[in-house]
């Protein structure tokens, strides 16, 4: 496999997530916005976040929270114009900082005006934007669909929800005996993805650094290996080298080995299928928690690893909009634990936001933009004391989601104050990580100890010389394991330091030290 050429501002990236209608209101509409952002990058560069992604920020009826575009040209309104979107890149890049969209290439809003002449019965110059069958009876194999909406004969593919039409790439092996599903070499499926990379240059020709792709490894259709899909990352490999080569492109995809053959530089570790990612944060013994497995977890990564060539671009986010808030599994100091082992592995790491506060999951919403049991993990984050937390001067019942209600939730300005607080000690961890280079993004890993329902974790991380070994010990109990380096002075510790005698190192409860070895 050939390592695609890797922007120089990823080999120390460290991304902030930040959910735009939940981050901060400038406008007093009760949503967040584009301005609100802009007031707020201080506080994300002042954690030590050099990179942002961005959830979907197109024009949208917001069915699935923006991942149901409506128009990918447009910002949607209710956080600005397409000026006050250039003007946070602007503001962004004032900061050294870097920003990813969030492009979702898969499907699109039911009220696309791509998909409204797809399915008019006339053919025209989208009736093949979409993946479409020849008769209203016959349903696309493997798919939900969309039938009886128009004059055309025919059901058209889903995606996700049933309002998520499937943009038409192609089949990898279409079945002769349905004449509907086209290759990915015609001429439908072509201009399909000719169209996905207009929208690419459009917004990186206004400043944006790149894409953070939604579920990039399921564009073509009948794939079940990967390659067409892989064929046609390539090729948008090939124009973004030729006209962006400085453009940086993440995606959700959870086989690194294809995803990076396909010309993505990271790939996100997923929270769901085989990746055991959950086993560490959220499941009912997590091992973060301190009475859990991570032995699954590091036999999937190791896999990957293998596969992916020792890249070690394999992404770890903190949280996201699509899982439970950490902080509904992982309490008290185990969370500075749990981000000791975020900010200490390959690949760039991800903070959602309100994270490094302990934002709480809030417990019984009803489901908002297509949330569901999601809704809880994207309430407005919490900055300070004042009404609506900050979040927005609003009246309180215009706000778009309910925030956390309990009167000693977590914010930001106290976070702040509080020297001792999760805050600060990822500040202190991303200040450590940036000023070593074995802990850096594209730096190797070697677990070292990993054993099945046993603690601790620990693993080295490797660069030219420089050589870390990373404990963690979320545990109430003691722990050793053998290691047959030195080691010398942790340049990190939170408890108590590990001790070693001979080749046996022995760990205390609930800790964490990264120690370089001699």
């Amino acid at each position: 496999m050939t390592q695609n050429r890797q922007p120089a501002w990823l080999d120390n990236a460290i991304f902030y997530e930040i959910y735009p209608q939940s981050f901060m209101d400038s406008n007093a509409d009760g949503i967040g916005d584009f301005q609100g952002i802009i007031n707020r990058l201080d506080y994300i560069r002042e954690l030590g976040c050099n990179a942002l992604w961005l959830n979907p920020c197109f024009e949208s009826p917001f069915g699935d929270a923006g991942y149901d575009v409506s128009d990918y040209y447009k910002a949607a309104p209710r956080y600005g114009t397409n000026e006050d979107l250039k003007r946070l890149f602007e503001a962004v890049h004032a900061r050294g900082m870097h920003i990813l969209l969030d492009l979702v290439p898969g499907h699109t809003s039911v009220e696309h005006k791509w998909f409204k002449e797809s399915a008019k019965a006339e053919r025209n110059a989208y009736t093949d934007r979409y993946i479409w069958t020849d008769s209203i009876w016959e349903e696309p194999t493997g798919y939900g669909s969309l039938r009886g909406i128009s004059d055309r004969n025919g059901s058209c593919a889903v995606n996700f929800f049933s309002h998520q039409p499937a943009l038409n790439y192609g089949y990898y092996r279409p079945d002769p005996s349905k004449k509907w599903q086209q290759s990915m070499d015609d001429e439908g499926p072509k201009a399909t993805l000719e169209e996905m990379k207009n929208v690419m240059r459009f917004w990186l020709g206004l400043g944006c650094d790149g894409f953070r792709v939604d579920m990039a490894g399921s564009l073509v259709k009948l794939d079940e290996d990967g390659k067409g899909t892989i064929r046609l990352w390539q090729n948008v490999r090939e124009f973004l080298d030729r006209e962006f080569p400085d453009a940086a492109m993440v995606s959700e995809w959870g086989e690194p080995d294809k995803s990076l053959q396909g010309g993505f530089h990271m790939d996100f570790l997923l929270h769901f299928g085989p990746s055991h990612y959950n086993d560490l944060f959220r499941c009912e013994k997590p091992f973060f928690a301190g009475e859990g497995d991570a032995s699954e977890f590091v036999k999937y990564y190791n896999a990957s690893y293998e596969k992916s060539e020792r890249k070690g671009l394999i992404c770890i986010p903190s949280g996201n909009h699509d899982m439970d808030r950490l902080a509904r599994s992982i309490h008290g100091e185990n969370r500075k634990i749990a981000f000791a082992f975020l900010l200490s592995m390959p690949g760039a790491p991800f903070i959602y936001y309100g994270d490094e506060i302990g934002m709480r999951y809030v417990e019984g919403l009803t489901s908002v933009e297509g949330g569901y049991n999601r809704t809880g993990s994207r309430s407005p984050m919490q900055w300070d004391n004042s009404t609506n937390a900050g979040f927005s001067s609003a009246p309180r019942e215009m706000l778009y989601i309910p925030q956390d209600e309990a009167p000693d939730r977590p914010t930001a300005l106290a976070a702040m104050a509080d020297g001792h607080s999760l805050y600060h000690e990822i500040r202190k961890l991303i200040q450590i990580r940036q000023t070593h280079k074995a802990l850096m993004n594209n730096s190797e890993i070697e677990f070292v100890y990993a054993e099945k329902d046993r603690y601790p974790l620990a693993y080295l991380r490797s660069s030219g010389e420089e050589k870390l070994l990373v404990v963690l010990n979320p545990s109430s109990l003691e722990a050793s394991f053998p290691f047959h380096g030195r080691l010398a002075e942790a340049v990190y510790c939170f408890g108590e330091s590990a001790v070693q005698n001979d080749t046996v190192v022995t760990v205390k409860p609930c800790s964490a030290g990264f120690y370089p070895v001699r």
